[in-house]
């Protein structure tokens, strides 16, 4: 028998023979954009390595250091990384194509949202608020008070959203001019320091209830925490894809009244090209493995799947949701 005809027959029969393994899922080898160097995100991205690697040892999650949520969405939708960690209200505005992006972007989908308790806290001293008789963000436009307000740096959505509820509340930048106040741009670790200095007159930002820059002003001045308006928060909560927050009483010193504001949350996202499988993948380790992410800082036990489940500015990714169907979480 001719040599090529023994060698055809010899792997026809290796197919007939050969046992048919089932497929397994790939390890995952993911990117993770998140933010600058240190921080909660960071953590964030510690705790999602272990979950996927308490599922396969052989999967890991590296964290990469970005600009932040902005920053993050252009780099998923563009596929320089495979997940990434953005604002729900960045989330918002990327869906949307408003500023900074030039359009809509298309391609962004949820795996799960992580927290939604990061408050907006408007705080000044007791004796500003005294004197202008100040207990509300309201209150400024009604008496035309000439604030000086930090808020934080420019792109970030923190300092964004305090200027649209001041803007919603009848104080937006101009008019805070002409009433011979000013707006002060600054970092988070400066925003504190510009308070307790007496260069401002007014600290808002988007951080958790007992935040250390809060804690770092409360320990120098008599504090005063102030409200939001029901009409207000509707309308940014509308506009930024955000929730209603209470702060609750008694979470500062001399602060006997619960305090009704908004509150920024983080959502961990990929883009619809991530394969299904991945996705589901990645949503499977979550869910087994949730406790890993409550315990990488206190802020993050309350953590549960009512919160990682819920919808966001997009929708979840096709393989998400069949985690999430899968485990009983969603319809």
């Amino acid at each position: 028998m001719p040599l090529s005809r023994i060698t055809l027959t010899g792997l026809s029969l290796a197919f007939i023979v050969a046992p048919v393994l089932p497929a397994t899922a790939q390890s995952l080898n993911l990117t993770l954009a998140g933010a600058s160097p240190g921080g909660l995100w960071t953590l964030l991205g510690a705790g999602l390595d272990a979950v996927v690697k308490a599922n396969d040892p052989n999967s890991t999650i590296t964290y990469q250091t970005t600009g932040g949520g902005f920053a993050n969405a252009a780099m998923i939708s563009e596929g320089r990384a495979e997940i990434g960690l953005i604002h729900d209200a960045e989330l918002a505005i990327a869906a949307q194509g408003g500023e900074p992006f030039s359009a809509p972007i298309e391609n962004l989908r949820t795996i799960g949202y992580l927290y939604d308790w990061a408050p907006m806290q408007f705080v000044t001293t007791r004796s500003f608020a005294e004197e202008h008789e100040v207990d509300s963000v309201d209150d400024f436009a009604a008496a035309q008070v000439p604030v000086r307000m930090t808020v934080n740096r420019a792109g970030n959505i923190t300092g964004q959203i305090a200027s649209a509820i001041m803007a919603a509340a009848g104080a937006d930048d101009e008019a805070i001019a002409q009433w011979g106040g000013a707006v002060v741009q600054a970092g988070s670790s400066e925003q504190a320091g510009l308070l307790q200095n007496g260069r401002v007159d007014l600290y808002a930002n988007g951080v958790f209830v007992g935040h250390s820059s809060i804690r770092e002003i409360e320990n120098a001045l008599d504090i005063k925490l102030l409200s939001i308006p029901a009409d207000v928060r509707a309308q940014i909560a509308e506009e930024f894809s955000i929730a209603e927050f209470t702060i609750p009483a008694d979470s500062y010193e001399n602060q006997p009244e619960a305090i009704e504001t908004l509150a920024l949350g983080a959502v961990l996202i990929a883009s619809a090209e991530m394969s299904e499988e991945d996705a589901y993948t990645l949503t499977k380790a979550l869910i087994d493995n949730l406790d890993s992410i409550r315990s990488v800082h206190p802020a993050m036990a309350d953590l549960d799947t009512t919160l990682l489940t819920r919808e966001t500015a997009v929708p979840h990714h096709d393989g998400a949701l069949r985690a999430y169907q899968e485990a009983g979480l969603i319809e």
